[in-house]
């Protein structure tokens, strides 16, 4: 047979559209030739793939051969058509039997002895090949054990192209790669709430946002606790689902990460320094990858001292904050990243830190605390639902023993936490933080008298529209964690006291 067909999978971002690799050998003087908008990397592959078929003892086809990669308007890079293109040629030379190839996909890159090499994005060809109830052929190593993590796919592992043909001349069939991947429990090192000495007000609010989905930010003196506080936020926070779960090592994978399994199923938390550029924070460059705000899809994105960050960096924040993607274009194409974090941040009132601290004097004047709270201009405070302040701990409670203070632990925290959100999800299949506009009319209608009242505050504040929606967003958490299905004047006035920084107070 001159000719073969043989399965494979791209990577667009977050998806991996099917590759179809057809191998065709042909009389005349001898040749390679790869056709089907191939980048420098997948040109390159047919000198790895000759040299590995004949380090690896297999007869490499005299002939002219021609390669083609479909679609042909599909952009390939990487060295993950190795595997494929090597099987095809095996397959157009009759050295392998083809009665199976069309039941396989075969991903992987070939080093120069034959062996095979772990490819970036392993999870997300899984996730398609699985959908395509195909199965799939990885390299042992990372790939194999990302592959694996999807449920009801047939995942097989090779160290090298011999072990492929091996299984196909159905003389020793390769091993099928298994997980032990478990859902995450919080474990001991992580940080616990309880370890953080008064903050009542505080601890509330992170109590709210960890319910709602509610981005939040701390602002108080140095040393009152912010990032302490901040990075408790994943030991209250329900689990991952297995979808989510799958969705966030997805761009893990993308990204050339590895999958932890020890932390399966924990949501991801990340801290990027405030130098980070804006592509860091939201991905890009010239083969677009995921930034900080992907990699905490599904998780907490926390931002330390956050009038630190360039303005243009943190203007970049406001779109996904809405949508829960970010798109990245280029010339030729755009890509999707997922961005569904939670907003966690903190910052300083003033420039010296201790503006409104009853310990220390302020030596700022007033046109210094105003340049420096507005480095965040006030669209991206609107999308901020809580601003929260934190005062300086006192020297008695400081100095008090933990135990004595019987302060309550996460686990505690974290069960009502799940409770609020499974009424959540029970009654809208998202938290209040992604309710809509119209959704905000069902779920959170007031009595007449409390939206006069309401009406009134909001005037009085001079609160921007999309501030009024996050204020209904709280207070209908609050009211969640409450156990009450109605909306009062109680839970407004809670929520209204968690917009410290709006404009016009």
């Amino acid at each position: 047979m001159s000719l073969a067909v043989v399965y494979t999978r791209a990577q667009v971002g977050i998806y991996s559209p099917l590759v179809t690799v057809e191998t065709h050998l042909a009389n005349g003087l001898p040749g390679f030739s790869i056709v089907g908008l191939p980048e420098a990397a997948v040109k390159e592959s047919k000198d790895r793939v000759r040299s590995a078929l004949q380090n690896a003892n297999f007869e490499f086809p005299t002939k002219r051969i021609t390669v083609n990669l479909a679609p042909a308007d599909l952009p390939k890079e990487g060295g993950r058509y190795d595997l494929a293109i090597a099987i095809g040629i095996l397959a157009a030379s009759g050295q392998i039997a083809t009665e199976q190839l069309a039941n396989y996909e075969f991903l992987g890159e070939l080093a120069l002895s034959g062996e095979l090499r772990s490819i970036k994005g392993a999870l997300t060809s899984a996730i398609a090949c699985q959908q395509s109830n195909r199965h799939l052929v990885v390299p042992t190593g990372s790939s194999s054990q990302e592959a694996s993590l999807v449920e009801s796919l047939t995942v097989f592992e090779a160290d090298n192209i011999l072990s492929v043909c091996g299984h196909f001349n159905q003389s020793t069939p390769l091993k099928q790669a298994t997980h032990e991947a478990k859902c995450s429990k919080i474990t001991n090192t992580m940080p616990d709430l309880c370890e953080v000495k008064g903050q009542m007000h505080a601890k509330r609010a992170l109590e709210i946002a960890a319910a709602g989905g509610h981005n939040l930010l701390f602002f108080g003196p140095p040393g009152s606790g912010k990032t302490m506080l901040a990075s408790r936020l994943p030991s209250i926070l329900p689990p991952l689902t297995t979808n989510q779960a799958l969705a966030t090592q997805a761009v893990y994978s993308i990204a050339g990460k590895p999958v932890n399994l020890a932390q399966w199923g924990q949501r991801p938390f990340r801290a990027p320094h405030h130098t980070a550029s804006a592509v860091a924070l939201v991905g890009g460059g010239s083969h677009p990858k995921p930034g900080e705000i992907s990699l905490a899809h599904n998780g907490v994105l926390f931002l330390d001292e956050l009038p630190e960050f360039s303005r243009k960096v943190l203007e970049v924040l406001r779109e996904p904050l809405e949508s829960g993607e970010i798109v990245i274009s280029r010339a030729s194409h755009q890509i999707t990243y997922p961005a569904q974090f939670q907003l966690i941040a903190a910052m300083n009132p003033c420039p010296c830190g201790y503006l409104g601290d009853s310990q220390h004097n302020c030596y700022c004047t007033a046109e210094q605390v105003r340049r420096y709270r507005n480095k965040l201009s006030g669209p991206l405070l609107d999308r901020i639902d809580m601003h929260v302040e934190v005062s300086a701990m006192p020297q008695t409670l400081l100095t008090q023993p933990l135990p004595q203070l019987k302060t309550e632990p996460s686990i505690q925290v974290k069960k009502r936490v799940e409770k609020a959100q499974q009424k959540q999800l029970v009654r809208q299949q998202k938290t209040n933080q992604g309710l809509s506009t119209i959704e905000l009319e069902t779920h959170c209608q007031l009595t007449k008298s409390t939206r006069q009242w309401l009406s009134q505050v909001i005037q009085k504040l001079k609160l921007s529209a999309r501030a009024y929606h996050r204020v209904l967003k709280v207070a209908r958490t609050i009211a969640d964690l409450e156990e009450q299905s109605q909306i009062n004047q109680k839970h407004l006035m809670e929520a209204i006291s968690y917009r410290k920084l709006d404009r016009g107070t």
